[in-house]
């Protein structure tokens, strides 16, 4: 009954899979009807997917893409690297635009090599147990991102790169595992996949989005919607020049424990070991 080409994928029902109907359409005579753009197969229809009534479904897909992935992958949970697209690897030209942003970009590159060095630690932890926990997570661009990746590789493990469509700088990097890298369109869904799995974030020096990532995750633990999780922030300096966190708990907006819900560090080896006191491993 089913004679289309042989494909890759089992029918698990005695239906046609989407795939075989696909091939039947494209097999079909040209005729006006069927050269139709409304005769294509809905979920074969990119100019359909795209309206603006299907954005509930286009949420929905994009959630449930990497979930489905990651389940076969059978990884259960994640160490999530945060960090600037701009933070240089050692030796290499700072992309600044004034001279004093070259030199602090060149003064942090040195982070680079502690979200590396960071990320060889978890990974090495990831290998223990199959790569089902403590995968590296990042979001999959240059900098501290590509730190992330690259250490996870030179640990022989394989990582995640959760990227996103953007006008600069978020080219998925060479070290991301191209099994694990995926594509966002919806900055929530790309934030809710760094969290759904996450058993520590390490929160290096960064820019708009690396403030938004993590204040984002120090509100949904302040607000109990996540389970507490070590939040790792390195470079002390950075992090009390940018952001007066002692000043919120005196203006009263936060809480003086809420000062607790994280911890500085200024190496991979401190970071990780927080991890390992934290879960006891």
């Amino acid at each position: 009954m089913f004679d289309t080409p042989k494909l890759t994928r089992e029918r698990k029902t005695p239906f046609p899979t989407s795939e075989e109907d696909i091939i039947r359409s494209s097999l079909q005579p040209h005729t006006p009807q069927t050269q139709s753009p409304v005769y294509e197969l809905a979920f074969h229809d990119p100019d359909f997917l795209c309206r603006e009534e299907l954005r509930p479904v286009r949420l929905q897909l994009e959630l449930l893409k990497p979930e489905l992935i990651l389940q076969e992958h059978g990884i259960t949970s994640t160490v999530v690297l945060f960090g600037g697209a701009r933070i240089p690897a050692p030796g290499a030209e700072p992309g600044g635009k004034t001279e004093i942003a070259k030199k602090n970009l060149a003064a942090n590159a040195h982070f680079y090599e502690e979200a590396r060095r960071f990320a060889v630690l978890a990974s090495e932890e990831a290998l223990k147990r199959n790569q089902k926990e403590y995968v590296v997570v990042s979001g999959g661009g240059p900098g501290v991102m590509e730190a992330a990746n690259r250490g996870a590789e030179d640990a022989g493990a394989l990582s995640i790169g959760l990227n996103i469509v953007l006008p600069h700088e978020q080219a998925p990097n060479h070290y991301v595992s191209p099994e694990l890298c995926f594509n966002f369109h919806y900055f929530a869904i790309r934030k809710m996949h760094f969290l759904m799995r996450a058993k520590a974030i390490a929160v290096f020096p960064g820019g708009f989005g690396t403030l938004d990532e993590m204040f984002e995750v120090l509100t949904l633990i302040q607000t109990e919607r996540v389970a507490p999780m070590p939040i790792i922030l390195f470079n002390e300096k950075f992090w009390r020049r940018i952001v007066n966190f002692e000043a919120l708990a005196e203006e009263g907006t936060i809480s003086p424990e809420d000062l607790d819900l994280f911890q500085f560090v200024e190496t991979a080896e401190a970071g990780w070991d927080i991890i390992k006191q934290h879960y006891g491993l």
